[in-house]
């Protein structure tokens, strides 16, 4: 496990979507550091994954919407790591409420997390991605395209759709530094964000399918391989664009 080993940051990594990245990123080679507000569930998912794939992955604990705690993180990955080669943004929530009665104290938490967290977390590791000339992978979603339904979260929507501007915006600025901006855009996956939203009712989830052209919710493995082409070399003339992984969703639209 040598120094110069290629370390990636996962941000959300606990579980879901950016455990599947920070998974598939440890089988390509990078060591990981993997960031969550959930302490406990960041330290088993870093222990589990670097157990399955000899890398060092370690569990770092922050709260991507407190920028004191992004600065520290960023500061304690550099020390331990000594270099940062990736950053995935995939920390994220969703509220389940109708406009006229969402609160301010949730619409305030979604976008801090979901957006700022964001823009944050590239602030605070831009310097170390410039050195290495790395590669940011932003987390945006298909309800940033079109109105989702049945579920109803206004705050979500507006958030990743603040993701992708952000990734625009950072790519070209980053472009002649060597650092490529992008983002994935997932359809309906199989994660604790979509059991918020109502994954939990079989009516919900074949309205779901009913509108997905591949009729299946995303495996987190198949977001994961999207995350790992676009954090890698193997996407080295791509900058400033969202994929879209969702199975046909908004084709369909």
């Amino acid at each position: 496990m040598g120094g110069n080993e290629r370390v990636a940051v996962v941000t959300g990594a606990a579980q879901g979507l950016g455990a599947a990245a920070a998974e598939e990123l440890a089988s390509r080679g990078f060591r990981i550091a993997i960031a969550d507000v959930n302490e406990l569930g960041g330290r088993e998912t870093a222990a589990a994954i670097g157990d399955r794939h000899g890398r060092d992955t370690r569990a770092f604990h922050v709260d991507v919407a407190d920028p004191a705690g992004l600065r520290l993180l960023s500061e304690r990955v550099l020390a331990e790591f000594g270099r940062v080669d990736a950053l995935v943004n995939a920390a994220g929530i969703a509220e389940q409420a109708a406009s006229l009665s969402v609160t301010d104290e949730t619409l305030e938490r979604v976008i801090k997390v979901n957006l700022l967290g964001t823009i944050t977390a590239c602030r605070e590791f831009g310097p170390a991605l410039i050195e290495s000339k790395g590669s940011v992978v932003n987390f945006s979603s298909i309800a940033a395209f079109a109105g989702v339904r049945p579920e109803v979260h206004v705050g979500y929507d507006s958030s990743k759709a603040g993701v992708i501007a952000a990734t625009r915006t950072l790519a070209v600025e980053w472009a002649p530094h060597g650092v490529r901006v992008n983002a994935v855009a997932p359809g309906y996956s199989a994660t604790p964000i979509l059991d918020g939203v109502g994954a939990s009712d079989p009516q919900i989830i074949e309205t779901w399918l009913s509108q997905v052209p591949q009729r299946r919710l995303m495996p987190p493995e198949d977001i994961a391989k999207v995350v790992a082409f676009l954090a890698t070399e193997d996407s080295s003339a791509i900058t400033g664009q969202t994929i879209v992984a969702d199975g046909g969703y908004l084709a369909a639209k």
